[in-house]
């Protein structure tokens, strides 16, 4: 059991029988009141984020997370298959409990697959992943109304904003975070 006082971003709790990570976190007192903590919280299966408010006097259980590096193989219906890097013992994972990472994942790529009482739960993406442009319009010279940017669609289906001399079959880096253009690789 871990105090709500000791969150820090990145810690794993268990609640309600789901595994979150803790995305931030904001101690509040009022004046006359007891202090509380206000929580941002990441489902680890679903993907979804929740607020919640805990009272300063609160535990609750911390999950323990283990991460393994495994390469991405390939996707069949909804099923996306990894292969550990030390053991080759394969992990399947379903686009429910990958979420919005299956616009980064390209066979071949690393990851670290989570795993929570020994099930693959989901995966962590590397900080910036390499991407083909397969779709974008002629950037104009001197249509630069909307602010130098273009929309343009990869190879694994993400529509992102580019600047406008990115053409078709450029190689761009994408921040997995956020999912913006961060520069020509």
């Amino acid at each position: 059991m871990i105090s709500v006082n000791d969150f820090y971003p990145g810690l794993t709790i268990e609640l309600d029988g789901e595994i979150y990570i803790v995305l931030e976190y904001q101690h509040v007192h009022m004046a006359q009141g007891q202090a509380t903590v206000r929580v941002k919280l990441k489902n680890l299966k679903t993907g979804n984020v929740i607020r919640k408010t805990f009272k300063s006097d609160e535990y609750v259980p911390q999950a323990f997370i283990n991460k393994r590096e495994a390469e991405y193989l390939y996707k069949q219906g909804d099923e996306y298959y990894f292969i550990d890097n030390e053991s080759f013992e394969q992990y399947v994972l379903t686009e429910e409990q990958l979420g919005e990472a299956i616009n980064y994942l390209k066979e071949g790529n690393t990851v670290s697959v989570l795993f929570y009482e020994g099930n693959p739960i989901g995966i962590e993406l590397p900080t910036t992943v390499v991407l083909e442009v397969v779709e974008t319009d002629p950037g104009l010279r001197g249509d630069t109304v909307s602010g130098g940017s273009k929309p343009a669609k990869l190879e694994t289906g993400l529509v992102i904003q580019v600047p406008l001399f990115i053409q078709i079959g450029d190689k761009v880096v994408v921040d997995t975070r956020y999912a913006k253009y961060v520069e020509r690789a």
